[in-house]
């Protein structure tokens, strides 16, 4: 698995291992951190190695099945390293693909919502093509991901390869990191420090944000079906930046203030997930509400391990 310290990473190997399987995991940890993975090490099942997947991939063994997470999915994290995100959607997919041929084993690649830029439809539904500036600043990892997905797609058709794509939309919980730049953490490392909470534009653009448990019972159940076409996994439940400012604000009993900054360029307007295909294929749909999720997030917040 790559990108196996990371935030989702590091919850799907808990999962995977917690089922009896071995793990294999990869990560650069140019934004996963081995705090993630601290648990896991001496594991009989889990083993780890710091590498780059767009390198050449040195590491023994056959496997059952091959889970490509690694890159940067922060805007803060991908801004800041565009060519970095760029190879591991590219090189680095084409390298995890190359070992599942080898193997002849499955092939799931994370992708996200992101492929529909500034959608066009509403919700969006996997059939969308998506509305995209190819050389926006925001397009080194929004490419990369229609990349990785047109990759996947060649290696199906052309090697017989069993895959799996998984579009995901936001997801939040343990293990994010505080300075991670996406809404939840930023709203919440602002809530627990007292200050203002930082609206991007005038708040109205939405979103939907999914448990990371949820998140990952649907990539198991993705990885275990037939279907070879993406799939959205995410919470269909919608929510303007304003109004989840509110919640946030009733969560930690505060009356924060409120201020407004510019909004980023290319930043999506609306974001909401068809989970029809997801139900209908999987039988998956999210269970965790937002109140519950944020709990427990906000109580991982709390620790010492999310100070960084």
């Amino acid at each position: 698995m790559s990108g196996a310290a990371g935030f989702i990473g590091s919850h799907l190997c808990d999962r995977l291992l917690s089922e009896g399987h071995t793990v294999t995991a990869l990560d650069n940890l140019i934004t996963g951190s081995r705090r993630n993975i601290d648990h896991l090490q001496g594991h009989p099942g889990f083993r780890f190695f710091e590498c780059d997947v767009a390198s050449p991939i040195r590491v023994d063994g056959r496997f059952d099945g091959v889970w490509h997470l690694a890159s940067l999915a922060s805007p803060k994290d991908y801004l800041a390293h565009p060519i970095e995100t760029l190879e591991a959607g590219s090189t680095g997919t084409r390298n995890m693909l190359e070992i599942a041929r080898r193997d002849g084993t499955r092939f799931l690649l994370t992708s996200t919502s992101e492929v529909y830029g500034d959608p066009l439809e509403h919700p969006q539904v996997e059939t969308h093509w998506g509305h995209v500036n190819p050389v926006g600043i925001r397009s080194c990892y929004d490419e990369s991901k229609r990349y990785a997905e047109a990759l996947t797609m060649a290696y199906h058709r052309r090697c017989g390869l069993r895959t799996n794509i998984a579009r995901i939309f936001n997801t939040y919980g343990p293990r994010m990191a505080l300075k991670d730049g996406r809404v939840v953490p930023a709203f919440l490392d602002q809530a627990l420090r007292g200050e203002p909470l930082t609206v991007f534009g005038d708040g109205k653009q939405t979103r939907s944000f999914c448990y990371v448990a949820d998140l990952v019972e649907g990539l198991v159940r993705l990885a275990a079906s037939e279907e070879r076409y993406p799939v959205n996994l995410g919470n269909p439940a919608e929510l303007t930046i304003l109004e989840f400012a509110e919640r946030i604000r009733r969560l930690m009993g505060s009356n924060l203030d409120i201020i407004f900054e510019p909004l980023p360029e290319d930043d999506p307007r609306k974001r909401r997930p068809d989970i029809s295909k997801a139900k209908r294929v999987l039988g998956w749909e999210p269970k965790v509400s937002l109140e519950d999720g944020l709990r427990e997030t906000v109580a991982y917040f709390k620790t010492a391990d999310a100070a960084v």
